[in-house]
């Protein structure tokens, strides 16, 4: 018998989210206990900042210029290489996806994706290399099979979830999202996919191999966990996190040394729509919502932790532990405060990029404690999954096996953003190298991604469209040993030139060929 794989993964968490990693309000025990007795990354970032690109990544292990889906909205081939299947067809792996995908646009209200519509046509797979798959997003609406189960046993209880991508305000401060869902924790999505999780590993054989990605839709937005749970941590005791800057004299004179859309979006010029509600206007929250939006993500974070601890509570039971590798990451993190900002998008800085990263090695494969603070990537884990299985990691997959003690002289990792809105076009390609982040926009197009004229009209912008055309010489640098906060843009500062160029050209030189043709993009997502 084989080492099996539970690759758990959140949406939209901040690397500072766990105690592990310095987070001070949200308890995460379970997670912290992997840390302690696994391997901590320090530096782990994404190859996109956004759900899809960032989710392609893990299941392809390559790059997202080479995968194709380059931004939200672009649909993952439905051939396109998948560890889940190479695992099964060269190591005999059960294979099984239990959560959110989303490898495909999720506002598809025809079905084209078979992702949208398998629960709708009773399938549970295969499909894309899992021989299961029960999905769920961040709402009831929708035809995932957490929505059809929730629709068909508990239908009065859908009301009881916060609109997505709206702000629409609520909780106690009228925050954008925010409510507290009269929902029983035991049927809100957490719980359920913990619950699905649990179902598919007990159907299993105590010898068989599997490779299981449980998928938490949280802590993404809308933030509505359930009301009796919402109170446990009170927003009125919070303290404003550290990324914010304070003032609004404050805020605005830090994202002025930014390029233009920083600002713009905070004063409400720019509607950030790629990665966040359209009409949200970031100078317009308060300190207060600030404090609301916080407290339940800090909540929501307490129950996917507890969830991960009764999945693992099982395999224990099954007498699999000690042949169990345990992986925790995310697919992006949440601005949440930093720099005035929340939600996501065109802004490549820790916040973002950053994340949370934990391989707890099967006991059994007697590897030791370690943290690790060289860069690592998404694009390494499927390699990892190959090295676990004991099969060879295929030409295919762009990243290496990720290192279990320091001195791996791993020097760099690669983030990338792509509009896929031609009006908007723009595109961002940072490299962390030494204690730096370069972020380089190269010059803005038209003629790439959705025309914001076919949007259905619940996606719709509701805030300004800016003509914001960058030529190929704006960008960022921060030097993150002396401003982690990422106050300071030196991209201008002369003493910083020589760094800036050797940067850039060491992103340049690691950067694999784009695809060719691009793959279209498809719909809003």
């Amino acid at each position: 018998m084989g080492r099996n794989i539970l690759f758990i993964t959140t949406d939209q968490q901040r690397y500072d989210a766990l105690g592990c990693n310095g987070g001070t309000i949200a308890k995460t025990p379970v997670a912290d206990r992997l840390a302690n007795s696994g391997i901590n990354y320090r530096r782990a970032h994404n190859q996109n900042v956004v759900c899809m690109p960032a989710r392609s990544t893990m299941i392809t292990g390559q790059y997202v210029r080479t995968h194709g889906v380059v931004a939200n909205g672009v649909a993952l081939p439905p051939d396109s290489p998948s560890v889940a299947a190479y695992l099964h067809e060269k190591a005999g792996y059960r294979t099984a996806l239990l959560g959110k995908a989303h490898f495909e646009p999720a506002f598809d209200l025809q079905g084209r994706w078979f992702e949208n519509k398998m629960a709708r046509q009773n399938s549970t797979g295969r499909y894309r290399g899992f021989d299961r798959m029960e999905l769920a997003m961040h709402s009831p609406i929708g035809g995932w099979h957490y929505s059809l189960w929730l629709q068909k046993n508990y239908p009065d209880e859908i009301s009881g979830f916060a609109p997505i991508l709206t702000a629409q305000p609520g909780g106690d401060t009228g925050a954008p999202e925010v409510k507290y869902n009269p929902i029983p924790r035991e049927h809100y999505h957490t719980d359920w996919v913990a619950a699905r999780t649990i179902a598919y590993l007990d159907s299993l054989d105590p010898g068989d191999n599997w490779f299981v990605w449980m998928s938490f839709p949280d802590p993404h937005h809308p933030w509505d966990p359930p009301q009796d749970e919402a109170r446990r941590i009170n927003w009125r005791d919070l303290d404003l996190p550290a990324g914010y800057p304070g003032s609004r004299e404050k805020i605005e004179k830090i994202l002025a040394g930014k390029p233009r859309h920083w600002l713009d979006w905070y004063q409400g010029r720019f509607g950030n729509f790629e990665g966040g509600p359209g009409s949200f206007v970031p100078c317009k929250l308060t300190e207060d919502q600030l404090r609301e939006v916080n407290a339940m993500i800090h909540v929501e974070n307490e129950l996917i932790d507890q969830a991960c601890g009764r999945v693992l509570a099982r395999i224990a039971e099954r007498g699999w532990e000690p042949r169990t590798d345990v992986f925790f990451t995310t697919d992006h993190g949440e601005l949440q405060g930093d720099f005035g900002l929340l939600y996501k998008g065109p802004y490549h800085v820790d916040a973002l990029m950053r994340l949370p990263m934990i391989w707890r090695p099967a006991p059994s494969a007697k590897i030791t404690h370690n943290e690790i603070t060289e860069p690592v990537g998404h694009l390494d884990l499927a390699p990892t999954f190959c090295q676990i299985a004991g099969v060879p990691v295929p030409d295919w997959m762009q990243g290496k096996p990720l290192p279990t003690a320091p001195g791996s002289g791993r020097e760099r990792v690669i983030t990338e953003w792509d509009s896929q809105f031609a009006a908007i076009g723009m595109h961002l390609r940072s490299i962390y190298r030494d204690g730096y982040t370069l972020t380089v926009y190269e010059k803005s197009t038209r003629d790439y991604g959705f025309d914001l004229g076919n949007i259905p009209p619940m996606l719709a912008p509701r805030g300004p469209i800016a003509d914001i055309r960058y030529d190929g010489t704006e960008g960022e640098l921060y030097n993150l040993r002396e401003d982690p906060m990422q106050w300071r843009n030196l991209w201008d500062d002369p003493a910083y030139a020589k760094l800036k160029s050797d940067l850039r050209a060491d992103l340049y030189d690691n950067l694999p060929p784009e695809r060719n043709p691009k793959l279209p993009v498809d719909a809003p997502a």
